[in-house]
């Protein structure tokens, strides 16, 4: 499937932050102009090799989702701005590939294979932050999951569709179960154990949730992913008020489209199940934030601007930040 095809898919799964209809021509304005792309003055997403030189000296950090992605991102990022990063994936080879490519440019990192709906997983990553690097400073609890599938598989709409999302009257227990071990569960297992090493140095730290759109409204055909990002922000803001006297911050960030591997995953399962589906669809009721319409190409957000936000909340440049659910979302959440 071509990539302008997968994102075309995409935009009839809100939940997948449903998103970018790219350059697909909607309902007519007035004066016969195609709805969108109207900008006059182009947005231009950041350089994605762009860094702060030592804003993270000498403090370690641990990024969930390590393996590609967003997470991958802001491992590298982070090591080129001086911090000791934790990755955790568990996509072994793509996890140590990143891994590599930050001890390969002089930074330091290790890297912890596993899940993180396991509590061995996360108390691992702590452990490993300690052990090589003395404390634990700040994480970015950034691995989540739209479906049951194991993310480092290929797509297989026939074999996977009882792991695949659908309306609640479609879905499966075993679909429900798996995204919420990932997505709500497991960001609950790091968030404690890193708060529990966070406490016990009393030095203060940082921690950035990666919710979605979909924690702050509701999107059709995703319920499982739905739920579970509104758990992400239900413990973002729980922990805010509990250890704001530990000087320990947590915020959440909160995306429409982003051009990750799990959204492609998600056009492309989508543009499957289309073949079969039955009854009336509400994915396409709600499909481009105001950046992305306005955009001329209808692009999704990059990785680089999501990461460019995760960073700030984590460096103490957001000193008076804590508990905020942010809608990094071009808008989205806006209309």
């Amino acid at each position: 499937m071509e990539r302008r095809d997968v994102i075309k898919a995409t935009a009839t799964l809100a939940a997948a932050a449903a998103s970018v209809a790219a350059a697909v021509p909607a309902a007519a304005q007035a004066g016969n102009a195609a709805a969108g792309g109207n900008a006059l003055v182009e947005i231009t997403p950041p350089d994605p090799d762009a860094f702060t030189p030592g804003r993270f000296a000498g403090r370690t950090v641990i990024v969930t989702g390590s393996a590609r992605g967003m997470g991958r991102a802001a491992a590298i990022r982070l090591a080129r701005e001086g911090a000791n990063v934790v990755g955790v994936d568990w996509i072994r080879d793509l996890g140590e590939a990143t891994d590599a490519e930050i001890r390969a440019a002089g930074g330091n990192s290790v890297f912890v294979h596993g899940d993180v709906g396991e509590a061995a997983t996360a108390d691992a990553a702590v452990a490993a932050a300690v052990s090589s690097f003395g404390k634990l400073d700040g994480a970015i609890n950034n691995a989540g999951v739209m479906d049951g599938v194991f993310s480092g598989d290929p797509v297989d709409y026939e074999k996977q569709k009882p792991l695949v999302f659908a309306p609640i009257h479609e879905a499966t227990e075993e679909y429900w179960s798996k995204v919420f071990r990932t997505n709500a569960l497991g960001a609950f297992l790091m968030m404690r154990a890193q708060l529990r090493q966070m406490v016990a140095q009393l030095k203060g730290g940082a921690i950035v949730n990666v919710g979605s759109i979909a924690g702050l409204t509701g999107l059709s055909g995703n319920p499982a992913y739905v739920a579970s990002k509104h758990a992400v922000n239900g413990l973002t803001r729980n922990a805010a008020i509990d250890y704001a006297p530990y000087g320990i911050r947590v915020n959440s960030v909160n995306m429409a489209a982003t051009d990750t591997p799990m959204i492609a995953r998600a056009g492309a399962l989508v543009a499957a199940s289309r073949k079969t589906a039955t009854g009336p669809a509400m994915g396409s009721i709600k499909t481009q934030s105001i950046l992305a319409w306005t955009d001329p190409g209808h692009r999704p957000a990059t990785v680089a601007e999501q990461v460019s936000m995760m960073l700030f909340l984590l460096s103490p440049e957001a000193a008076n930040f804590t508990g905020g659910i942010f809608p990094t979302d071009g808008g989205w959440t806006s209309y």
